[in-house]
C-alpha cells in the first residue's frame, strides 16, 4: 500500500481526523541512515507526528519542524515535513540500540529520555513563522506531541503513532490524529475529548491495524462509527523528500570565503559535504572550488569599483 493521508470529520464537524500511512518512507530514512531498530521507532514515529501536523497548514509551501531533545542516547531528533506531503529528519546518534521494554517493545521513551523539551516551528508559507515550546513528558513522541498541542495550542487531541520493526525491515508505520475543533467551550467538549483517548487507548496499537490489512478509511469507520464519520475521498501522496542539492552545496561552500577553499583544494584537492537529513553525499571536485574561487574574486573587483 502506497504511503498516504485521509482526512475525514465526525460529530457534525467537531472532530478533525486525520490518518497518515508512513511504512515505505520510515523503510527508506532507516535505509539512508542505517538506523538501529530503536532509532528506526523514534525518528518513524515523529515524521509521522510532523505529517498529521503538517496537514493542517493551508499554503502548499507550509512546513512544521519537529525537535525532540531528551537525556536519551539518541541525543535527539529532527523533522521537517510539508504540507506537501514530503518529510525529511534524522537522529544524532542512528545506531543506538536498546534492550526491549518490560512490554517487549522498543523503548523510545528511553532512547530519547524523558527529560528535555519539544521543539515545534510553523512556517505558514507567510509571515512570521510560530514557535512553541513543551518539556517531554515520556519521550515517547505520541505522548509529547499531544501535551504539545493541548498545552500549547490549546486543541483537544488524541494522538496514536506506531511503527513495527521486523526481521525483514519496516513492516508497518504511520498514525492518527483526532482533534476537537475549536467551539463554545463546555462540557460537551471536554466530554468529546475524553472519548477519543478513551477509544485510541483500547486499540493495541496503530500498526497492529494495518498490519491486519486494514486501510485508513475502514480504521476511521470502526473508529468512529457512532459519531457519522464523513471521510473525504482526496487520498494525499506522502514521501520521503530531501531539498538539498549540489547547487545548494556549492552555494554553501563559497560563503565560507576564499581562503578556506583555496586550502581545501590544496590540503584535499576537493571537498566532501554529507546532508543531514537524507545522508547523501556530495563530492566537489578542485575545479568546481576554483570556479567558485574565481566567482568570488570578480564579485570582490566589482564591488571594488562601484
Amino acid at each position: 500500500m502506497a504511503d498516504q493521508l485521509v482526512r475525514a470529520t465526525a460529530a457534525d464537524g467537531r472532530i478533525r481526523a486525520v490518518g497518515v500511512l508512513t511504512t515505505r518512507l520510515t523503510a527508506e530514512a532507516r535505509e539512508r541512515h542505517k538506523l538501529s531498530y530503536v532509532a528506526t521507532a523514534a525518528l518513524g514515529r515523529t515524521m509521522a507526528a510532523g505529517l498529521l501536523l503538517a496537514s493542517n497548514l493551508k499554503q502548499g509551501t507550509a512546513r512544521v519542524n519537529l525537535r525532540v531533545q531528551g537525556d536519551g542516547p539518541l541525543g535527539g531528533i529532527l523533522v521537517d515535513a510539508g504540507a506537501d506531503g514530503t518529510v525529511r529528519g534524522y537522529v544524532k546518534h542512528p545506531e543506538v540500540e536498546l534492550p526491549p521494554s518490560p512490554k517487549g517493545k522498543l523503548d523510545v521513551g528511553r532512547a530519547v529520555g524523558a527529560n528535555g523539551f519539544l521543539y515545534v516551528v510553523k512556517d505558514l508559507g507567510y509571515g512570521y513563522p510560530f514557535s512553541g515550546t513543551t518539556e517531554l513528558v515520556s519521550g515517547e513522541i505520541g505522548d509529547d506531541i499531544t501535551h504539545y498541542l493541548v498545552t500549547s495550542e490549546q486543541i483537544p487531541s488524541a494522538l496514536l503513532l506506531g511503527v513495527f520493526v521486523g526481521a525483514e525491515g519496516v513492516e508497518a508505520a504511520g498514525g492518527l490524529l483526532l482533534q476537537v475543533m475549536p467551539g463554545p467551550a463546555g462540557e460537551e467538549d471536554e466530554q468529546l475529548a475524553s472519548t477519543l483517548e478513551a477509544r485510541l487507548a483500547k486499540i493495541e496499537g496503530f500498526t497492529p491495524l494495518v498490519r491486519q490489512g486494514k486501510r485508513l478509511p475502514q480504521i476511521f469507520s470502526e473508529l468512529l462509527e457512532d459519531l457519522q464519520p464523513q471521510i473525504f475521498a482526496d487520498v494525499q501522496l506522502v514521501r520521503f523528500h530531501c531539498q538539498c542539492s549540489s547547487e545548494r552545496v556549492l552555494r554553501a561552500l563559497k560563503l565560507m570565503g576564499e581562503a578556506e577553499l583555496l586550502d581545501m583544494i590544496e590540503k584535499d584537492g576537493g571537498a566532501e559535504a554529507t546532508c543531514h537529513f537524507c545522508n547523501q553525499v556530495y563530492q566537489v571536485g578542485a575545479n568546481e572550488l576554483e570556479d567558485l574561487v574565481e566567482q568570488l574574486r570578480s564579485e570582490r573587483e566589482a564591488s571594488a569599483q562601484e
